[in-house]
């Protein structure tokens, strides 16, 4: 009996001290602590939304970009986190057979990447700078390499006028987005729209018009309205579809700074190139573009053929004209020294007419394979011809005007550089319009005529 009421009191004891280390002291009338708990989300339950909020604003900008590119995404491309994003990212992954996260891999992004860039290459994709507006946008320029200027804006377009591209520039008082993208509803008619917005800064509007579809950008600043429409037939719906996208993000109607355009001239002089006897000039495509009419001085109206904004040249053409004596451009080869051939302004030369030549020292603008004049010719050389030291054919010099913000502000005129267009890259110009130069003359003086554009 003794024994077993010690071991019951020893059992008791132990079972008091167990419950004393299980239950926590307590002290009377003290606040419980409160303990936070933080929930660890896994890095398997990251959302779409998490990863792209952790990258770099460029790296959204340049994914949705080449999401575009592909097809993949139609928002705009501002680099802001979207559902839009993560699901043309999911639809990109379900074409090509991968697991649907809307998170791509490194080597999901390298592919699409990739693809964008030979999109881009295939049709031709560059950033380019309106000489008449100033408009930073960006062309496909081989789906539209044909472009026409006038004082209302430019034109790219398709040989066949299947893809185009319209620029065009206005005055309006008290303009607004609303009362802009209303007008352009009914403008021209039978347009039928079936997408808007309105914004206080620009607007958009997209539908068909007749048997195109049309893409329609516009905004304004004072009483300047600026508008990029793009056509296209439906059948190239997806080969222009991913373009207007990123056409409509590259658009900036009135960038600032040194981008701003130098004052046209009313009416501007620039030399002319005889290169055939049935009367093809070569001209400066700059001194000859917006231009309502082109006239060649003792030959009367020369129509202008084509244009190449890359090159720098235009094609022009009359008819009718007698003892024309185009040049032999057989090449030469421009070492250090060339003399260019030309027509001053009349200006210059009391209003006379009279060609003459300059020396310039030839220069190589870092290693893309461009040629600098030093010094540049007068105002009206552009367009004549380079000869070297045995006075053969070294290309075709250009004045380029350098514009700088300010100087366009102040009224002031801005300054000029001169490059030389070689002999290889007049030739590929004359081909590409199907002209045969067959001149047999020397004599570049004989060769040269004065080219004047009117504007309005």
């Amino acid at each position: 009996m003794r024994s077993w009421l010690a071991a019951t009191l020893i059992f008791m004891t132990a079972g008091t001290s167990v419950q004393a280390q299980m239950v926590a002291p307590s002290t009377a009338g003290a606040k419980p602590k409160s303990v936070a708990i933080v929930p660890i989300r896994p890095q398997a339950l990251q959302t779409p939304a998490d990863t792209a909020n952790a990258m770099a604003q460029g790296e959204r900008l340049a994914l949705q970009s080449d999401l575009a590119w592909v097809g993949e995404y139609n928002g705009a491309i501002t680099g802001d986190v979207s559902e839009r994003m993560a699901a043309a990212i999911k639809e990109y992954q379900k074409k090509k057979g991968s697991k649907q996260t809307g998170v791509l891999n490194p080597q999901e992004r390298a592919v699409l990447a990739e693809t964008a860039r030979r999109r881009q290459e295939n049709v031709g994709w560059k950033i380019v700078t309106d000489a008449g507006t100033g408009v930073r946008l960006g062309i496909p320029t081989k789906l539209v390499p044909q472009q026409t200027s006038d004082a209302n804006g430019t034109k790219w377009s398709s040989p066949t006028g299947t893809v185009q591209v319209l620029l065009t520039r206005r005055k309006e008082a008290g303009p607004n987005t609303a009362k802009l993208a209303d007008r352009e509803k009914k403008e021209p008619a039978g347009r039928t729209v079936d997408y808007t917005v309105v914004k206080p800064d620009f607007f958009v509007l997209s539908g068909l018009q007749g048997t195109k579809k049309f893409y329609l950008r516009g905004t304004f600043k004072g009483d300047e309205v600026r508008i990029m429409t793009i056509l296209y037939d439906q059948a190239t719906e997806n080969t222009v579809g991913p373009v207007v996208i990123a056409m409509s993000s590259a658009f900036t109607p009135f960038p600032s700074g040194a981008q701003a355009p130098a004052p046209r001239k009313t009416v501007e002089y620039s030399t002319g190139l005889v290169v055939t006897e049935d009367g093809a000039i070569l001209a400066d495509r700059e001194a000859t573009d917006g231009c309502q009419a082109i006239s060649i001085q003792g030959f009367g109206r020369a129509d202008l053929i084509d244009d190449d904004q890359d090159r720098g040249l235009a094609l022009l053409h009359i008819y009718g004209a007698p003892d024309l004596k185009p040049l032999n451009l057989a090449a030469g080869a421009a070492k250090t020294s060339v003399d260019i051939v030309g027509i001053a302004d009349p200006q210059n030369q009391g209003g006379a007419a009279a060609v003459t030549s300059v020396k310039a020292q030839v220069t190589r603008i870092g290693t893309g394979g461009d040629l600098a004049l030093s010094p540049s010719p007068a105002i009206g050389f552009s367009g004549g011809p380079a000869l070297d030291d045995s006075g053969r054919f070294a290309g075709v010099a250009l004045l380029k005007p350098v514009v700088v913000a300010t100087a366009v502000a102040s009224g002031a005129v801005p300054a000029s550089q001169a490059v030389l267009v070689t002999p290889n890259t007049v030739r590929d110009f004359l081909t590409a319009n199907d002209v045969t130069a067959n001149g047999g003359s020397t004599d570049a003086k004989a060769a040269v005529l004065r080219v004047i554009c009117v504007r309005k």
